[in-house]
């Protein structure tokens, strides 16, 4: 396929997520950016190298809104049509390849929160790398000071974090124009109602939402006040009266419904034949953690995490009825099987499958999710946006599934075959080098910080 900087794409369909229609037409790029797009009717310049994308579909690059990305498996994610991401915690200085690669790289865009901030002792451990851990408000805030001078565009909180903490946490984000976004799963202290009171912006998992609806319930409660829930039926009166509640905040949510479908269906899980999901067997760090959990934690996984899945869709599906904003996002590589890149088009297969129409899942992975955290340029196959675009074998609004059958992936300009990108997946060698550098790094800093 051509690399030139300027070229044309000619009798494609083009699924314009903004209008959520399907029309006939052109694509002309230039230098990385789409410089115009042309209806059936219009006439088409004929100076430029021209590609005729008869038979094809072209929507916009796709957006996995709740991801932990490095850079072992980031060309996955371009490999599978996804072209930005949205980094809900881990470490800026971790990924700052990513973050500054070119707009035509083989990775994806990078959208990043940096550590997570929770409360003690920490579901995860003492502070460390992805995590910071206080009940001390005035740390917290320093915190939040660091993380924007480091770069986060913008901050995540955690499930043991105090409502003190939680306060200051906002309170000094909003100094610095930064939302906030909250992980409240395994919460015992907060819910979501507290959170949106508070100013928190942002709703990893749809969480916090059934400790909201029954305050004794927990992941680690004692079993009477998991048995005041009706996990296969829902109250859907109390699930709609918070969610018109939680709307009056404007809140913003991102279900995630792959983490909680794939445990939910353990031993049997969604595992696509392709070459990028075929491609992922070969990082063994990955393979090994989904493979462990699945064999010794499944019971656990199930009773705590996948109990949860009738709950999540329905929240998702109530608070998208009522014109609230919800998102597609995966949490790859959390979980099990949460493919990174192929992890997305099965949460749109869930969106789908719980009553959004297939336009209605793709806005949700392309311009909405692009308008949700005001990032311009992306998530629309309109001019002057970056060239970022997926071309598809098969109509996408007649199935969603058509969205996996892809033939190729132009991220900013240059037009790419999965093959292409996935030869890109960096060395073993490359990795440890550049962990070395991070690791020298993050101790300076927290030296720069005591």
């Amino acid at each position: 396929m051509s690399k030139a900087k300027h070229f044309l794409l000619k009798n494609i369909m083009i699924v314009d997520v903004e209008e959520g229609t399907l029309f006939q037409g052109a694509i002309e790029i230039n230098h990385g950016f789409i410089h115009n797009v042309f209806s059936e009717e219009d006439d088409v310049p004929t100076s430029i190298e021209t590609i005729d994308m008869e038979g094809k579909y072209m929507i916009p690059g796709l957006i996995d809104m709740h991801c932990h990305i490095k850079e072992d498996f980031a060309p996955h994610f371009v490999a599978s049509g996804v072209t930005t991401v949205r980094n809900t915690a881990g470490n800026v200085m971790q990924i700052k390849n990513l973050i500054e690669a070119p707009m035509d790289a083989p990775t994806p865009r990078v959208y990043s929160a940096d550590r997570m901030i929770d409360g003690p002792p920490g579901l995860w451990g003492e502070t460390g790398i992805a995590n910071f851990v206080t009940d001390d408000p005035a740390l917290a805030r320093k915190e939040v000071r660091r993380q924007k001078d480091a770069g986060a565009q913008f901050i995540k909180i955690y499930g043991w974090i105090s409502k003190a903490v939680m306060e200051a946490v906002v309170s000094e984000a909003n100094t610095y124009d930064l939302e906030v976004s909250c992980d409240l799963i395994h919460a015992s202290k907060v819910t979501a109602l507290d959170a949106a009171e508070a100013g928190v912006t942002w709703f990893e998992h749809a969480s916090g939402f059934i400790q909201a609806i029954y305050p004794d319930w927990y992941p680690l409660a004692e079993q009477k006040a998991w048995e005041k829930v009706n996990w296969d039926y829902p109250d859907e009166e109390k699930i709609q009266a918070l969610c018109m509640e939680m709307l009056k905040y404007n809140v913003k949510l991102c279900p995630t419904l792959i983490i909680f479908d794939q445990i939910s269906q353990l031993p049997n899980y969604w595992h696509p034949a392709n070459k990028v999901a075929e491609a992922i067997e070969n990082n063994g760090e990955i393979k090994d953690q989904w493979l462990t959990l699945a064999k010794e934690h499944t019971e656990a996984l199930k009773t705590q995490l996948g109990i949860q899945t009738t709950f999540i869709k329905l929240i998702a599906k109530t608070y998208a009825d009522l014109g609230g904003t919800v998102v597609a996002g995966t949490d790859t590589p959390g979980g099990v099987w949460t493919l990174p890149g192929m992890g997305l088009h099965r949460e749109l297969e869930l969106l789908v499958e719980i009553g959004f129409t297939e336009v209605e899942a793709l806005q949700a992975a392309t311009i909405k999710a692009a308008e949700s955290i005001k990032l311009t340029g992306v998530g629309a196959i309109r001019a002057g946006n970056v060239a970022d675009m997926v071309i598809l074998n098969n109509n996408p609004l007649e199935d969603i599934r058509h969205t996996q059958d892809i033939d190729y992936v132009i991220k900013g300009g240059h037009m790419y075959t999965q093959a292409d990108i996935l030869e890109e997946i960096p060395s073993e060698a490359y990795l440890q080098e550049e962990h070395h550098k991070f690791m020298k790094a993050y101790e300076k800093m927290l030296k720069d910080n005591d």
